[in-house]
């Protein structure tokens, strides 16, 4: 898979939702009933990070689950993506990117959301052919001033903010003409999984899916 591929497919995902839900989790067994109530709620894209040891078993569970588009966070490595992929992820994402990582991503067909936190870093991925990507750590990389300030020398690149979004801030963010969509963990609180409200989790995912862009 080409680089320029790659973007156009992670750019639909994307463009499902303002919303992409970040997801640690650490029962497998909760994982399709997690990734049922998302997607009611309007939030059919779903990152499932590797970290932890439930995560990929996880994947396997929630893409089984219609309607849902379930891609591996945190991919660091070459295993990652390979297992990722063996496990059913249709995207990948990365907090940042390697040389190598990028090379088994479109080895494994995998589309890549890869990460950037500075412009050079923009301009690899863009050079590479990656139009779509992460800004990681979002807040603690300067937030929406930042992005906005990348907008005018990088117009060709959208990105999806990860890293201290929140339904507070995420509308900022998605107000930009250079953000895609936003990442974020809010829409499925650990202690809500850990009590299967998955009513509640409904609800989040539809105040996030109601979100302007």
């Amino acid at each position: 898979m080409t680089p320029d591929h790659a973007s156009e497919l992670t750019a639909r995902v994307c463009a499902l939702a303002p919303v992409i839900p970040v997801l640690v989790i650490d029962e497998a067994g909760s994982a399709a009933d997690l990734a049922r109530a998302l997607v009611a709620g309007g939030l059919p894209a779903l990152e499932v990070t590797l970290r932890t040891p439930a995560a990929l078993e996880a994947i396997r569970e929630m893409a089984r689950v219609e309607g849902g588009v379930v891609g591996a966070g945190t991919l660091l490595t070459e295993k990652d993506v390979e297992a990722a992929k063996e496990a059913g992820a249709t995207f990948g994402v990365s907090p940042g990117f390697t040389r190598r990582l990028l090379d088994a991503a479109e080895a494994n067909d995998l589309p890549m959301l890869p990460g950037a936190a500075t412009p050079s870093e923009a301009m690899y991925l863009l050079q590479r052919g990656y139009s779509v990507q992460k800004f990681f750590p979002a807040e603690g990389n300067g937030g929406v001033a930042v992005l906005k300030a990348w907008g005018a020398p990088i117009p060709q690149v959208r990105f999806c903010p990860t890293g201290g979004v929140s339904l507070q801030n995420a509308a900022t963010y998605l107000a930009l003409p250079n953000v895609a969509c936003v990442g974020g963990s809010w829409v499925a609180p650990a202690a809500m999984v850990r009590s299967g409200d998955w009513a509640g989790i409904s609800r989040l995912a539809a105040e996030a899916a109601a979100l302007p862009r």
